[in-house]
């Protein structure tokens, strides 16, 4: 679980490449589709990776781009590689798109979250609450599931290679006790657990803080080793999630980013209130008077 050289990224670089290549050598995407006999639809595809090409689907489509040699030798291991099975694959019928993929190959991740904890910072209480109030339509072996890939993606923090995390919480997210008192006053102990790694930031932003940057929804900015593979957020929807990856949308969400840290309270502080949370949660507190505080 601790392998960093995800088949998911490694399709994204591959076909980042072939595009580049057929787009150099003056084809279309017609045009490759002609020559192999195949749909459009399967080249467009596989170049902003989302099926995998197979070595000879790679060799062909090289030899139309006219590259050759060790380059063609290259980028047919990467089909290779990128149709290897990842650790989450035994659960892919429980995910949605690629971003646990993605994550496995970041060699860091911003986020910004208004309602949840993030799933790496998850006790597997919480995540079990989450997930069954998130989505009542499924069943308890597939809520186990969901939970067990939320944990499996965790060791990405403890790893020798650890993944550098960044993350800013809406204070919603500390003041709703998902689970109830005894899970949620758990989970804020993982925070300050997780708070203590070199490699884990977490800011909060207050109530008071009003209106901010971060308004529009929650977010993730992952950013990879090879300066090959660019970065890419990804925005969470009910359905999810949408991957950006023009550069202008990752200036936009790296700026948004930004402000919102700069509004939330600083590492030490944030710290210091989740400690305080842990002790005196402020649902307990709502819970003495009456209504709506």
């Amino acid at each position: 679980m601790t392998e960093r050289r995800s088949p998911t990224i490694r399709r994204r670089r591959l076909g980042a490449e072939l595009r580049r290549r057929r787009e150099a050598a003056g084809v279309t995407i017609d045009g490759v589709a002609e020559l192999l006999e195949c749909s459009a639809s399967k080249v467009s595809r596989i170049e902003t990776g989302h099926t995998s090409a197979t070595p000879r689907d790679v060799r062909d489509m090289l030899a139309i781009y006219g590259t050759a040699g060790a380059e063609r030798d290259e980028l047919v291991q990467i089909a290779r590689e990128a149709r290897q099975k990842g650790w989450w694959h035994p659960y892919s019928t429980v995910l949605t798109g690629a971003y646990v993929g993605l994550e496995a190959a970041a060699s860091s991740v911003r986020a910004y979250e208004q309602q949840v904890v993030p799933g790496l910072l998850q006790t597997a209480d919480y995540a079990r609450a989450m997930i069954r109030a998130a989505r009542p339509d499924i069943t308890a072996d597939e809520v186990e599931r969901r939970v067990r890939v939320r944990l499996g993606r965790q060791s990405l923090l403890i790893q020798d290679d650890p993944i550098d995390l960044r993350v800013v919480l809406d204070e919603a997210v500390l003041s709703r006790p998902v689970g109830g008192d005894a899970v949620m006053r758990a989970q804020l102990e993982r925070l300050l657990e997780a708070a203590e790694l070199p490699n884990v930031t977490l800011q909060i932003l207050p109530f008071d803080a009003g209106a901010h940057a971060g308004m529009d929804g929650t977010f993730a900015i992952l950013d990879f080793p090879e300066p090959n593979d660019p970065a890419v957020v990804y925005a969470e929807n009910a359905t999810g999630g949408l991957f950006l990856e023009k550069a202008e949308e990752l200036r936009k969400y790296v700026f948004i980013f930004d402000h919102v840290c700069a509004a939330a309270l600083r590492p030490e502080e944030s710290v210091s209130v989740i400690a305080k949370l842990a002790k005196e949660p402020l649902w307990t507190l709502r819970s003495r008077g009456s209504g709506l505080t």
